[in-house]
């Protein structure tokens, strides 16, 4: 059995008064929360802001008190766990990495959990709207 870590992180920013999450509409089709692999001796958050920078050319601060962690089969013989932190847009504006992102949209709670294609990204994005409600 092969595993793999990536890390990245459930993205808002605030606009209008409005909370508006960060998803991700990939070269492939999908679309996602921001996230990557773990590269030689990275933290778990250093991986999640070098992917978010990388991806998106934005840089975020990342809130305390948030980690989720989903599982899943990537395909036979493969597992893999991501690791997501809740983090607000500090800087940058956004540009798609042109190898993996097609775009980027930043969108209020509802449309960004239907947007999501992958249940398990619908779930960390249900974590953290409950999180940042409850702040």
């Amino acid at each position: 059995m092969i595993r793999e870590k990536s890390c990245g992180a459930v993205i808002f920013r605030m606009e209008e008064g409005e909370r508006k999450y960060l998803i991700l509409r990939s070269t492939k089709g999908h679309t996602s929360l921001c996230k990557g692999h773990v590269e030689r001796n990275e933290t778990e958050r250093q991986t999640a802001r070098r992917e978010i920078l990388e991806e998106t050319g934005l840089e975020v601060a990342f809130l305390e008190g948030f980690r989720e962690v989903i599982a899943y089969s990537p395909s036979e013989g493969h597992i893999k766990d991501v690791v997501f932190f809740a983090a607000e847009w500090a800087a940058g504006e956004p540009v798609c990495q042109p190898e993996e992102v097609a775009e980027i949209y930043f969108l209020p709670y509802a449309k960004a959990r239907k947007a999501l294609t992958h249940a398990s990204d619908r779930q960390v994005l249900d974590k953290a709207e409950e999180f940042l409600n409850g702040r």
